[in-house]
């Protein structure tokens, strides 16, 4: 474990990272809408005990997990060099998977806003696995402009109001050098002729109530208009329900 991650999960307080050495660590607070909205999911410690399931994730993900993970990785690319960002911790093992894309010599940070989300991900990886685990609300990232080379955000917009969102991304864009990359997969409006397309729209909009933003809306519109992108791909899975958005600055 790092020094860094070990000062988090004894203290629960924000840590430095390499990205942004020489600033004091700062106490985050965890945004309202999360502990109202997604309680069950993410902040209670009986979430992370139910949900921390890999058949469990796959199953809300209707078998697409694995597929979603790799696409994501792919994207990674083996041996990634440099600073690779994640941003939020996920459950399943995206994240141990992404540890064997890092290059020797270089590092992997995730940052979350929640102490027992970070804890969780510590859990799941070795010892010797040298990532750095950063308290950090992803949209006030409080790193240094062009500090990453490349940024993950897995499942994330979609439990975030429209305002959250547009930070978010900004955010994530700002701290990835130019030439750099930024992989996001995400729901996504499925095909009128997908069977789940109702009862799934449904269920969200109950149990998830931003994520019905992007079966309105398309990703890209929520990017922020200060940057060009140098590319911008998209590919969708499962009749539409999902998709992989790549952005290059």
């Amino acid at each position: 474990m790092s020094d860094m991650a070990a000062k988090l999960l004894e203290t629960g307080d924000s840590c430095t990272s390499p990205a942004d050495s020489g600033k004091p660590a700062r106490r985050v607070r965890v945004p309202a809408y999360l502990k109202k909205i997604y309680w069950w999911a993410y902040v209670h410690p009986n979430a992370v005990r139910v949900f921390e399931r890999e058949w469990l994730v796959n199953l809300i993900l209707f078998g697409n997990y694995s597929a979603l993970r790799d696409a994501a990785l792919a994207e990674i690319g083996e041996q990634a060099p440099g600073l690779t960002l994640q941003v939020a911790c996920v459950y399943g093992d995206l994240t141990p998977k992404l540890c064997n894309q890092i290059a020797e010599g270089s590092e992997l940070h995730v940052v979350d806003v929640l102490p027992i989300q970070l804890q969780n991900l510590q859990r799941k990886l070795a010892t010797d696995s040298g990532v750095s685990l950063i308290q950090r609300d992803s949209s006030a990232l409080g790193f240094a402009d062009g500090s990453y080379d490349r940024a993950l955000l897995f499942f994330l917009l979609h439990e975030q109001p429209e305002n959250v969102r547009r930070r978010t991304l900004s955010e994530v864009c700002r701290v990835v050098k130019p030439g750099g990359k930024i992989v996001i997969v995400d729901y996504h409006r499925p095909a009128r002729w997908n069977l789940l397309r109702v009862p799934l729209m449904a269920l969200l909009r109950w149990l998830e109530p931003y994520a019905g933003d992007l079966f309105g809306n398309a990703l890209e519109c929520y990017l922020p208009r200060d940057i060009q992108f140098s590319s911008v791909t998209k590919k969708t899975y499962f009749g539409g329900l999902y998709q992989k958005l790549v952005l290059t600055r």
